[in-house]
Formats: C-alpha cells, structure tokens, sequence
C-alpha cells in the first residue's frame, strides 16, 4: 500500500525543488527538472509484482532549450498553483479549474500564450508529479469523478474539517458516486464478503434493482467504462486494506478485456501509479468467449470488428496476457470472429445475470488470472 504523505510532507517536496533550481541559478548553470521517461521504452511487466511499472530512465528538460523551454515553464506554473492556491489553503481544484487559472498571453508578446490547450497544462501535472514522486491526489487536483458503488459497508468521507458518514446500503437506486479523490475515505462496518466491479452503468442499475449486493454479501461497484483514478485507487484500498476478493464483470470483447487489465495490473500511460492503482488480487469473472459457448449465447453474439480483432492482437502480446487461459481466450476470440456483451445474458430472462449466471460463476470459482 502507498504511503500516507501528509500535505506539509509534499508542500516540502515543491520547496526542496525549488531550491534546488535556485542552486542551478546561483551557479549559472542551465535550471534542469529531471522528468522520468514515460514512454514504452522505460515501461515494463513485473512479473513477481503482477503490475505495470515506470523503469528508471530519466530525462532532463531544460530552462535554456528551444524544445524544453515551454514545457518547463509550465511545469512550474502547475507547481506554483499547486503550491500556494491549492495546498497552503488546503483546497482542492479540477484539471479545468488549473488549465483557465494558468492560461494567459505572455507579457511582451500578441498572442503567444502560456497554454493554449488542456492536454499541455495536464502533461505538466503528470511531469511535476513523477519528478516529485507524488500523484495527483496528493497536489489536490481533482479529475471529473465516474463511478457509483451500493452494498452493505459504511464509509467516512473527510470535507475539511467535518466527517460525512454514508451508508451504501441506502443509497436508492442510483448508489453513492465516488468521488475522484478518495485519500480521505475510511471503511467501518463492514458486512460485504466481496467487491464485484462491473463496467457498465445498466449491470450495476440491473443488479442493484434485483438486491444483487444484499443477497449475496458484497459491495457493487461500476466503472462506467474505462475505470477513473477514483475508482481504481478505492478498488485497490478495498482490496489490500480489507484483504476483500474482487471480481470483475466486463463485455466479451478485447476492450473489456483491457478495462480489466488496467484496474489489475494498471496502464502504460499511468505506469507510474500502479502501486496505489493496480489491484493485482482481482479475478476476472466475465464475460468471456467460453461463456457464449456455454451459457448458449450465439444468436445474440456480435460480429467482431477488424478493430476489435486488431485490439485482440495486440491484447495477445501483452506480457500480462501471456497466461494459459487468457491466450486461449483470446485465440478463440480470433477464431470466431464474435463478441458479447454482458447484456446479451437478458436473451435468457432479465434476471438471469443476478439469479443464475453470477451465482453459478462464483460458486464454481469460474474466473480468468
């Protein structure tokens, strides 16, 4: 589990960079970040810690260089923001917020700005986040939050200086949103025997309308696709912290498959993160192609895509697809040329996911490493 850093801890860590370039200044050196290299090149599969991890290559951007110097100066407009709007006022501010607060024409010129688009100003926090060896949560930075959960656990939540308590057990029908940063969150009460995660908004509203969660011990939890930070980061608390099994519920097709992988293993982009994001206990439980086979789902299949047999290629060189049963999966993916999706199981019976596919697949202890 990630360390606990306290806010002073990482205010510490923007003052010690800071003097460490009024160094380089007072020495007439050219000022010099050391970023670690995030590309493919310094990124690889660690196979005894099941997680994709950064290597330790590092690059250094330069203050004095025609193909640094924005980047540069971006970086410490994110880090100066971060330091004294954010953190010494102990609030937190959205990736938007940061972007408009920072973006203005540069004085002495007509229209060269400082940024000009989101994707440079959230490339900096990624760079002052892996040359502080910190993330994003810890700067006080909040992505759109995505992601609901229901069942029978009691959560504290920390605004400020007051503690909300919410139970998931009464939630109503569209259960409790979580929130992007969850640093904050503590578990109590606890009456869940598993975590089940699935990656569409219509299972969890499906299985949380049939009591999915209150007849068989375990908390919902949906993704709404490709997992948040948020979402991962609290899947991966519940997990080490609460020593609780999760289980994952995705579509039959190579996409889900990923969507997967990221919140077990984590993703190249945010190798980085995957200590406090990767969930390397998860199972996963469905949907696969044997599925189709074996619960007679043919005539609802979907005809694959090349995209999808593209992505399943690639999928099939992944060093974190390389098991036995996961190579099978795939090749039989490529050899019928079909996918499904998890709604495909409403052809049966609209409770056939909750009274007859979930059980039997937990029972027989049914999943994919």
């Amino acid at each position: 589990m990630a360390k606990t850093e306290t806010r002073e801890e990482t205010l510490k860590k923007i003052d010690v960079m800071a003097e460490r370039l009024l160094k380089q200044a007072d020495a007439k050196e050219n000022l010099h970040l050391d970023i670690p290299i995030r590309g493919s090149s310094n990124v690889f599969f660690d196979e005894k810690g099941k997680k994709i991890v950064l290597g330790d290559k590092v690059a250094k951007r330069y203050l004095f260089n025609v193909a640094h110097a924005r980047r540069f100066m971006q970086t410490m407009l994110v880090s100066s923001y971060v330091k004294k709007d954010l953190l010494e006022n102990n609030l937190t501010a959205t990736l938007r917020d940061l972007y408009y607060a920072k973006k203005h024409t540069i004085r002495g010129t007509r229209d060269e700005n400082t940024i000009e688009e989101q994707n440079e100003s959230d490339s900096a926090i990624v760079d002052l986040e892996v040359s502080l060896d910190t993330f994003r949560e810890r700067l006080h930075l909040r992505a759109e939050p995505k992601g609901r959960m229901a069942g029978d656990m009691v959560v504290s939540d920390r605004v400020r200086n007051k503690v909300d308590k919410i139970d998931l057990a009464h939630m109503g029908s569209g259960g409790w949103a979580v929130p992007s940063i969850v640093e904050q969150v503590e578990f109590t009460d606890v009456g869940a025997e598993y975590v089940l995660v699935a990656e569409k908004n219509a299972i969890f509203d499906r299985l949380n309308e049939d009591e999915y969660w209150k007849k068989n011990k375990c908390i919902l939890i949906t993704t709404a696709g490709q997992a948040a930070r948020g979402a991962r980061r609290l899947i991966q608390r519940i997990s080490t912290e609460l020593k609780m099994p999760i289980y994952c519920l995705t579509d039959a097709d190579p996409y889900g498959w990923y969507i997967y992988s990221t919140m077990k293993y984590g993703s190249m982009a945010l190798a980085h993160e995957s200590d406090r994001l990767g969930c390397p206990a998860m199972k996963f439980l469905g949907m696969s192609i044997s599925d189709i086979e074996h619960y007679d789902l043919r005539n609802v299949t979907i005809k694959a895509k090349e995209v999808d047999i593209k992505r399943a290629q690639e999928l099939k060189n992944y060093d974190w697809f390389k098991s036995r049963e996961w190579q099978a999966e795939i090749n039989k993916f490529l050899d019928k040329k079909i996918k499904a999706e998890i709604q495909a199981l409403s052809s049966k019976s609209l409770q056939y996911i909750s009274k007859t596919y979930l059980p039997d697949k937990i029972n027989a202890q049914d999943f994919l490493p």
